[in-house]
């Protein structure tokens, strides 16, 4: 068990898993269970990449100036801050004897764990980054264990747009689940119905039979969803305002998903959710703590669950939603396009 899990190359503090590791051992021996990357792109999860230019005021080379910083201090891109890191693409390079992944060198793969628990080497000092957009080109090795989920690159997608969708790819898969564990005339509201996982979470709630409404946050989100065609309803309103997300959606839905990467939208998303409804927490900037505390003083009788990324299949489901919903092609097409 403990090496599947990556217990070999937790440096500090001894003991705990490599997700809970302040320093990872980022060195591309591998062991026999283990698989070397050559890393040709990172992304940034979106609650990260905005806490880092917010805080450098878009100054792009302070941003990969930090990225480097925390990468080589950690042995991970692991941002202190939001607690959050993102995921890549590669190539492998070398498969131990006794991984379980099915790799094998030279296969173009996407990392579907969090690069807080991977051990990540830059070698090009990001040279190729402008430090202005989530998707990073980069070098550099990674590591996988024996219990960490990969998916091989389909050959219809360009990589680019392989890694947006498969960095959401959790969203969707777990809407579609809820979704279709309510027997019938369910409602589904998106906080942040414009963004990557937002649109796709949007596109499997109509798939999967419910009736649906965007949250955005001004009235071109508004367009390129109304365009899209993905809801039933578009309403604009900023997510941590709880009365005017309240307002804005009615009704209270039977599910609200969270796709905001701002903090402080826990406490709407609850007041725009019906008695005997479900919270989907996508956005790593939620405060579960405020979310608990939210729900036990506005009496709410909801039930929350952490989208923790992992749905059996749900890279296979994402792509197949991107395939089977042209809308939501273009949508991420022109966002990669657009950085």
């Amino acid at each position: 068990m403990s090496a599947s899990v990556g217990l070999r190359r937790v440096l500090e503090p001894a003991g705990v898993l490599p997700q809970a590791a302040w320093r990872l051992d980022a060195s591309p021996e591998i062991a026999a269970d283990e698989v070397r990357i050559a890393v040709k792109r990172l992304n940034l999860d979106a609650a990260s990449f905005r806490q880092l230019s917010e805080k450098h005021g878009g100054d792009g080379a302070a941003v990969r100036a930090e990225v480097l910083e925390i990468v080589g201090t950690r042995g991970k891109m692991h941002n202190p801050v939001t607690g959050s890191g993102g995921m890549l693409i590669g190539v492998v390079e070398e498969a131990g004897s006794e991984s379980p992944l099915g790799l094998k060198p030279g296969d173009r793969v996407a990392t579907l764990v969090s690069l807080t628990l991977t051990p990540l080497r830059i070698t090009d000092a990001l040279a190729g980054w402008d430090g202005k957009s989530e998707q990073i080109p980069a070098e550099g090795t990674a590591i996988l264990f024996g219990r960490s989920v990969v998916g091989v690159l389909p050959d219809d997608l360009a990589p680019e747009l392989a890694l947006a969708v498969y960095d959401v790819c959790g969203a969707p898969a777990l809407t579609d689940r809820i979704v279709r564990e309510y027997e019938r005339d369910v409602t589904v509201t998106v906080l942040g119905g414009a963004g990557k996982s937002g649109s796709l979470s949007l596109a499997a709630a109509r798939l999967a039979g419910a009736r649906t409404t965007a949250i955005v946050r001004d009235e071109a989100e508004a367009a390129s969803v109304r365009e899209a065609g993905l809801a039933d309803a578009v309403a604009i309103a900023d997510a941590r305002n709880p009365v005017a997300v309240a307002e804005a959606v009615g009704d209270p839905a039977t599910i609200t998903v969270v796709c905001v990467d701002v903090p402080g939208c826990e406490h709407g998303a609850i007041l725009a959710t019906a008695p005997g409804g479900t919270v989907i927490f996508f956005s790593m900037a939620t405060s579960f703590p405020a979310a608990a505390d939210g729900a036990d003083g506005l009496a709410a009788d909801v039930t929350m669950i952490i989208g923790n990324g992992y749905v059996p299949g749900h890279a296979e489901f994402a792509v197949d939603l991107l395939r089977r919903v042209p809308a939501v092609r273009r949508l991420f097409e022109a966002r990669i396009a657009g950085h």
